[in-house]
């Protein structure tokens, strides 16, 4: 009786724009990060070298090298603290857990590329730079016809108007 409730509230909890993203692929995490009062968002690229779990609960670990030492990190798939994982480059392994990258150096950390991958994760990212793009121009289109003006041209008619009161 409890499995059916438990699995109602876990899917509420799972996210929707998770991208398909295999061991093996270099990842680009972007976590929010509480700064005092601010919140900014720190990114966190390496290679996925395990996903454990389903579901709420799934995790991956994300491995990379900073100056020479080894730094893995395990990130929830579904948390709200991630903002969005990138898929950068396809790698095509035959393991489904990399642990034999920590004893490797150089060279031998190398991944293979899964070529057919990599063309569709590189027509996804192209896709939504420009629809970025594009409600980007929708946006600032529609500030510009109800009158209003940019930060820059804000800026720049502040600044117009300063050097206007000097010169009085």
């Amino acid at each position: 009786m409890l499995k059916p409730l438990l699995g109602l509230v876990e899917r509420a909890n799972l996210k929707t724009d998770v991208p398909d993203f295999r061991i093996g692929d270099r990842v680009e995490v972007h976590q929010k990060i509480l700064d005092g009062q601010k919140e900014r968002i720190q990114k966190f690229e390496g290679d996925v070298i395990a996903r454990h779990n389903g579901g709420v609960r799934e995790t991956f670990t994300v491995r990379r090298l900073v100056q020479g030492e080894g730094v893995e990190r395990i990130f929830p798939v579904h948390s709200p603290r991630i903002a969005r994982i990138v898929v950068l480059k396809a790698g095509a392994v035959r393991r489904a857990k990399l642990y034999y990258l920590r004893d490797r150096v150089g060279k031998a950390t190398k991944i293979k590329d899964d070529a057919k991958r990599q063309g569709r994760i590189d027509a996804d990212l192209k896709a939504a730079a420009e629809a970025a793009s594009k409600a980007a121009q929708a946006a600032a289109a529609k500030a510009t016809a109800a009158g209003e003006m940019s930060k820059t041209a804000q800026k720049k008619k502040a600044k117009k108007e300063a050097e206007a009161a000097k010169k009085k």
